[in-house]
């Protein structure tokens, strides 16, 4: 059968096999460590090491020699801490090295490896309990730490042994909980000291958090998944953290979390040579963070700095972290993210931190913007100067080591890596689509939006589709050639695409983020219906007699919103993985902006979708996976049933196995073409 673009995207996962990823260059700048498949629909990620001075790149660790020596599967653990990251590949897919990436381990198959990167290369399985994952190599290269069920062991020269374990069911260590991985950016929850004399580790007992279950209608066998999901005003997780030797002999740290504590959130660690150990906390309402040191020999900490915000505090990732004896931290000051160094404003008011990449010897090394649609990576001196180290239009990021700098573009032409002037080879495939979409910068409000068409279109009326997300987080609006696949290959299929981003998404600043405090709905819909109409002025070929909207997750909220309440601008709906119900979301997102729903509770109403079930009037499916522990599928389900409460038609389509992460090849594949047959009919064409 001849390859289609669903296909392929569903066959590539989304383009991401065989691109060089996770990479790691050694502090004297001489060799860079990476993650790379063998081809464009090879999901099995290799571990590579690039010769920085030749070029030359060596395969370090391949699964399809070692798995054979294994006989295990990924623990259950490991495969929620891939939900939470979006790990789409298998493999190889994380690994832990030295600074001077003399040694490196990786866990496959629930097995611990560890290897040699400067003599042979010799990759050695270590003594193990056959389902570790998150593995951390020692200082000292000889240890690995890994979490196993719901504990902490080490394996090394003396044989591997548990470290600390949960004394009760509730309760595990050295894994982050839930909201920590999923919204705060945390995914680990133990640290290795500097002089490896130490091991920091995280306790998280879920005993409060409401226990969901997740079953598999097609195995009605099977016993039901439980899950600890902590939904908006109900209890968090209770996290605290101690310190261990490694005999096991613990110092418990209080940070100020925990019953009658100030702080509901352990957003960071951070505990390398040269830095006190560090930890960022936040309260449950998000408008406080605290950075605190902690003294090793007594657990004792200290508040050194406090940031409060009449909003929220983001997390903006990189910072806090120390540089040249200073504390640095990204804040908003006035209508920018600003990089802040002791409390005083150091990048220039205009350019938009989006994260911190490192640190070296005549400045600090930023993602930051501009104008929205990109994001360059500067150097930002402590003069405040900036110098531009990639530019030019795209996504950019980088990694630094030794003074090398390792710069990864996503442009509108596709992605590469290079490593100091070498380009690291891919083995992504290119796309079956062309994406060619015109920005715009439309409305009263400066939206910026971009417009597909088919191919050598005629300039005749069309119908239109809204392709958005929409909310806060994410941009589709960038001058990057992967946001745009699904895009244009719908345009091909003969409709008008638009995409806009409006109130709420990130690279605007903080005005921009903040407009959707206590409304969920309103201003993100608005802008959807503005953006549309705006563009329809000067461009005829957006018939708006027929309009639909789809999206996913957020964007699935989005698209059932705008069916509900612009019936008069909106035909049809496709509502992917939507939040339907605030109250069924997580406590960091949804009391970020929508606050505590006892003390805030019109602002759920006025996000609620299941009490606007009545107006429906427009055709709508629901898409849900129904393994998905994210957004979970009782929101589609509460939607329907009030949408079968009010006589309202509509169509549900439940994925059996799955999860918010699409993975599977065939159902990715299929759920396209059931969307365009879906659209196509509700639009008459």
């Amino acid at each position: 059968m001849a390859d289609n673009f669903p296909r392929q995207l569903a066959r590539t996962r989304r383009f991401t096999c065989g691109k060089p990823r996770s990479v790691s260059i050694a502090d004297d700048g001489g060799r860079a460590l990476f993650l790379r498949s063998g081809g464009g629909d090879d999901p099995v990620n290799c571990l590579w090491l690039l010769d920085v001075t030749t070029g030359e790149e060596r395969l370090v660790a391949d699964p399809a020699t070692l798995l054979p020596l294994t006989q295990g599967g990924v623990a259950s653990a490991e495969r929620a801490r891939r939900e939470r990251v979006r790990e789409l590949g298998s493999g190889i897919v994380a690994y832990d090295a030295l600074p001077d990436l003399a040694r490196a381990c990786f866990v496959l198959d629930g097995r611990v490896f560890l290897v040699d990167l400067t003599g042979d290369g010799r990759v050695v399985e270590m003594s193990s309990s056959g389902n570790a994952f998150d593995q951390r190599i020692s200082p000292d290269g000889m240890s690995v730490a890994y979490v196993s069920e719901r504990g902490i062991r080490i394996t090394g020269p003396a044989g591997d042994h548990r470290l600390i374990s949960g004394a009760a069911d509730t309760v595990s260590w050295g894994s982050a909980e839930f909201v920590a991985a999923e919204e705060m950016g945390r995914s680990r929850g133990h640290w290795w000291s500097p002089d490896g004399e130490l091991l920091l580790a995280a306790r998280v007992d879920v005993g409060e958090v409401e226990e969901w279950w997740i079953s598999s209608p097609v195995e009605p066998g099977a016993v039901p998944q439980s899950i600890r999901y902590p939904a908006a005003g109900t209890a968090n997780a209770e996290v605290g953290l101690a310190l261990f030797s490694l005999d096991g002999v613990a110092t418990d740290i209080d940070w100020g979390g925990g019953p009658g504590g100030e702080f509901e959130y352990l957003a960071g660690v951070r505990w390398i040579a040269g830095e006190p150990l560090t930890l960022t906390v936040q309260t449950r309402d998000q408008r406080t963070l605290a950075v605190l040191t902690v003294a090793p020999d007594s657990g004792e900490t200290t508040e050194c700095y406090r940031i409060s915000d009449e909003h929220w505090i983001d997390l903006v990732p990189g910072v806090p972290r120390w540089w040249q004896g200073a504390l640095l931290t990204a804040e908003h000051r006035g209508d920018s993210c600003r990089l802040v160094l002791d409390g005083e404003a150091l990048s220039p008011d205009g350019l938009q931190v989006r994260s911190v990449l490192g640190v070296i010897a005549d400045g600090v090394l930023v993602q930051a913007s501009t104008d929205p649609l990109d994001v360059d990576v500067v150097l930002v001196g402590r003069d405040g100067s900036i110098k531009a180290v990639s530019s030019g239009g795209g996504i950019r990021s980088a990694v630094t080591g030794g003074g090398v700098v390792a710069v990864s573009v996503s442009g509108m032409e596709g992605s590469v890596l290079t490593v100091a002037g070498n380009t690291v080879i891919s083995h992504a495939e290119e796309p079956l689509v062309s994406p060619r979409p015109t920005f715009h910068v439309i409305g009263e409000r400066d939206i910026r939006a971009a417009t597909l068409f088919p191919t050598d279109h005629d300039g005749s009326p069309l119908p239109v589709l809204l392709d958005p997300y929409g909310g806060p987080h994410s941009q589709r609006v960038q001058r990057n050639r992967v946001q745009y696949l699904t895009s244009q290959w719908f345009a091909e299929q003969g409709f008008a695409v638009v995409v806009a981003d409006g109130r709420g998404t990130p690279g605007r600043g903080p005005v921009w983020e903040h407009a959707i405090a206590g409304d969920m709905a309103g201003p993100v819909l608005e802008d959807q219906v503005e953006s549309l109409h705006a563009l329809a002025v000067t461009d005829d070929r957006l018939d708006l007699t027929r309009v639909a909207i789809r999206g996913w997750s957020f964007g699935g909220y989005l698209a059932a919103l705008a069916v509900l309440r612009r019936p008069d601008v909106f035909d049809a709906a496709v509502a992917g993985a939507p939040v339907t119900d605030w109250r069924l979301y997580d406590t960091h997102y949804t009391e970020r902006y929508l606050g505590h729903p006892v003390a805030n509770p019109e602002a759920y109403e006025r996000s609620d979708l299941c009490s606007e079930a009545a107006a429906l009037t427009r055709p709508l499916l629901l898409i849900h996976g129904l393994a998905d522990d994210n957004v979970v599928a009782a929101h589609t389900f509460s939607l329907s049933r009030a949408l079968l409460g009010a006589g309202r038609p509509h169509s549900v389509l439940p994925l059996s196995g799955v999860t918010h992460m699409i993975t599977q090849e065939e159902v990715a594949e299929s759920l396209l073409l059931t969307q365009l047959v879906f659209l196509k009919n509700a639009l008459g064409f």
